[in-house]
Order: C-alpha cells, then sequence, then structure tokens
C-alpha cells in the first residue's frame, strides 16, 4: 500500500532556512514593518499612558503634571524653532546669492544707503543700478515675489506688478532705466534716480491687501 505522503519532500535544515529567508525577503513583508514614526508614536503614546496612569498621577500630584505637560511643550517648540531656523536662513542664503545677474548679499537698506552714496557723488548710473537692486530687494525681503534664478529686472518687474497692480508702469520704467544703465550703457540722469527713488519709496509703504486687484 501507497502512502499518500510518500512523495512528499521534506527539505533539510540549510534548505528549509533558505526557503525561509528568500520568503521573508518578499517586498510584502518590508512594507507591512512597522516604520520609525509608528515606533516613535507608540512610545509618546505609551509615555503619556504611564504619565497619566492612577499609580504616576498620585505619585507625581496634579502640579507635577502640569510641569511635566509645560516642559514637554516648551521642548516641542524649542524643536521646531532650531529645525525651522536653518531652513529659513537656506531660503535667505538663496535669496541673496543672486540679484539681477550679480552676487550681492546686501540689505535693501545697505543697497539704498548705497545709492543715496552714489547720488550725492552724482553718479547717477551707479545710483540708478542701486537703487532697483535696493527695489528688488526690498521686495524679496518681504516675501512679495519669488523670481526664478538669474531673473531679470523685466522679470521682477512683471511679478512686482501682479502684487501691486496700480505701480505696473512706474515699476516698468524702473526695469527699463536699469537695462538702459546697466546694459545698453545711456547715462543716467538726476532725474532717472529721482523717479526711482520715487517709485521704490511708495512700494516701501504698501501692503498687497491695500491696493486694489
Amino acid at each position: 500500500m501507497i502512502h499518500p505522503f510518500d512523495d512528499l519532500f521534506i527539505p533539510d535544515g540549510d534548505e528549509a532556512r533558505r526557503w525561509a529567508e528568500e520568503e521573508l525577503s518578499n517586498s510584502r513583508y518590508a512594507e507591512a514593518r512597522p516604520t520609525w514614526f509608528d515606533y516613535l508614536a507608540r512610545d509618546i503614546g505609551r509615555f503619556f499612558r504611564d504619565l497619566f496612569s492612577t499609580d504616576t498621577s498620585n505619585a507625581v500630584g496634579p502640579i507635577g503634571l502640569i510641569i511635566v505637560c509645560i516642559v514637554i511643550a516648551a521642548a516641542v517648540v524649542a524643536a521646531l524653532i532650531i529645525w525651522g531656523r536653518p531652513r529659513r536662513s537656506r531660503a535667505v542664503r538663496r535669496a541673496r546669492a543672486d540679484l539681477l545677474g550679480a552676487s550681492d548679499d546686501r540689505s535693501a537698506a545697505q543697497l539704498r544707503a548705497d545709492a543715496e552714496r552714489a547720488a550725492r557723488a552724482a553718479d547717477w548710473d551707479g545710483a540708478v543700478v542701486l537703487r532697483f537692486r535696493a527695489l528688488a530687494r526690498d521686495l524679496l525681503e518681504r516675501d512679495l515675489i519669488d523670481p526664478a534664478p538669474g531673473a531679470t529686472a523685466q522679470a521682477i518687474a512683471r511679478e512686482a506688478s501682479g502684487v501691486f497692480a496700480a505701480e505696473a508702469d512706474a515699476v516698468r520704467r524702473a526695469a527699463i532705466a536699469f537695462d538702459d544703465v546697466r546694459y545698453l550703457r545711456r547715462p543716467a540722469g538726476a532725474d532717472d534716480y529721482a523717479a526711482l527713488t520715487a517709485t521704490d519709496e511708495r512700494l516701501r509703504t504698501l501692503r498687497p491687501e491695500a491696493v486694489p486687484a
């Protein structure tokens, strides 16, 4: 009589281990494995469950629990501030790395001061270039525009016009004055600088919500 299990293959120890390793290497097991976030959430939940358990509450007391909660909240806020600061610093460095085709990390206030010094020296070309850079830097510092790297004066003017529609013509003329001096080598005059300065000063006082679309 032939037993129904006579042809059943029973692997030896090495073969069985190899089969198990192959089976466990399947991607569905990796996908089902808890992530670091799952472990963290579990540990945090366990901590608060133990913290507010009857035994712990009686041992620590309500004031102690309040202090612990305040410390935890302060730690979370500190972590957000610390971890958020490098991202903001990187964003500021990227914004200042390139401005209108030149590497320039001066603030808007510094650029305006340099423009005023150039104007007092009757260096109208330098004053116009610096004042438009100040205008662009101010919009960047206020997060009102987000130009692409290497953006031209006209590109910045278009973005500024989208924020301050009533100033579209003035900003476009300011960009033209910058391009005329910077690229076409056309000499600027006191009137050019005065017009650009007036535009910059108006934009400094405007807020997007205060300007009709």
